[in-house]
């Protein structure tokens, strides 16, 4: 912007032309003047995701999900990946801006929402959870067709909703013994605490396999290849909702029409192979990841807590042995963090 300022005015200046930008030499003397504003830094990589991630880790995953695509026969029809994401009423993912030093915004949660996507490019319908005590039709207005929703005061999805949410995928999955799924969850502790949930997807034919703990920066296949362009599409809905809407705010009822639009850009066929491609579940490769994507670490450095994901079971007939891998089965409702 200071470069086509100072073009546009005709202004002698020391940028250059070719890049078309401020130097590095600006943005200091700027900042310089501007006390009120800074830089801010990207936070890196969690120390127990770079140790999680590990060879070792991933092997022992493919040790199990290799043997389990021979199940379904390898098709991709009957593969699938859940995860579960918070939706917020205000545009959340613009451009960086240089902003005042504590000036902040904080948008409240407007609900959580569950995705699911199969190897063939097939997206169930999306699973709703409102922060509010009574459910009305109209929260669902201008949601992907077939979308369920349900309320709960916390915001957060629990054990009840989220055998709720497996029956949703039973209705459009339509897994049978015969004919079963496999359904690919991250590790987290509370997807192990729902019995109900177990013997449900047991019954019916779904296979639950946790990815292996402090993994899914890079092998949660939606949160890898759908989630950041879905909520850019999701912000650009609510930015020009607003926009076309002058004086008004956004609120429930308007979630779902903005969502409909957003998913209906973002649930494409590209999108759901791509993330089962690029984290080697299909066409199954275990070899998907390079050597210099495996970063080592010192024993002696410091690990920070991350309670995120442990280490699970690693299928549904194992949920009940002592020891516990890198892979699991079972799941329990995901918590969303309410603002």
């Amino acid at each position: 912007m200071a470069f086509q300022l100072e073009f546009m005015k005709g202004l002698n200046h020391p940028f250059s032309k070719n890049d078309e930008a401020a130097g590095r030499k600006w943005l200091h003397s700027f900042l310089r003047r501007h006390q009120e504003l800074n830089l801010r830094k990207p936070q890196s990589t969690p120390m127990a995701r770079i140790r999680g991630f590990n060879q070792e880790n991933v092997i022992n995953f493919f040790d199990i999900w290799e043997p389990l695509m021979n199940t379904v026969n390898h098709s991709p029809n009957r593969l699938y990946n859940c995860d579960e994401t918070d939706l917020t009423v205000i545009q959340h993912k613009g451009n960086k801006l240089v902003s005042l030093k504590g000036k902040r915004q904080v948008g409240s949660v407007s609900s959580a929402g569950v995705t699911q996507m199969s190897a063939a490019g097939h997206f169930l319908p999306l699973f709703l959870v409102f922060p509010r005590v009574n459910m009305k039709a109209e929260l669902l207005d201008g949601a992907p067709n077939g979308s369920l929703a349900v309320c709960h005061k916390s915001g957060w999805i629990q054990n009840e909703s989220f055998v709720q949410w497996c029956h949703h995928i039973l209705r459009n999955a339509k897994p049978t013994k015969d004919d079963p799924v496999i359904l690919v969850l991250d590790g987290h502790y509370s997807h192990t605490r729902n019995v109900e949930l177990l013997e449900l997807a047991r019954v019916n034919g779904v296979h639950i396999v946790c990815l292996p703990p402090h993994c899914t920066h890079k092998m949660q296949l939606l949160g890898v290849a759908f989630m950041l362009p879905f909520k850019t599409y999701y912000a650009q809905a609510i930015e020009q909702w607003l926009k076309q809407n002058a004086g008004r705010v956004v609120t429930h009822y308007q979630v779902g029409v903005l969502l409909g639009e957003a998913f209906n850009k973002g649930a494409t066929v590209a999108v759901a192979t791509n993330g089962f491609r690029k984290t080697g579940l299909y066409p199954c490769n275990r070899h998907i990841f390079s050597d210099f994507e495996f970063q080592e670490v010192s024993p002696n450095t410091h690990e920070a807590s991350d309670h995120s994901s442990e280490a699970l079971p690693n299928r549904l007939d194992d949920a009940n042995t002592s020891q516990p891998r890198p892979g699991s089965s079972s799941i329990n409702g995901p918590k969303t963090p309410q603002n």
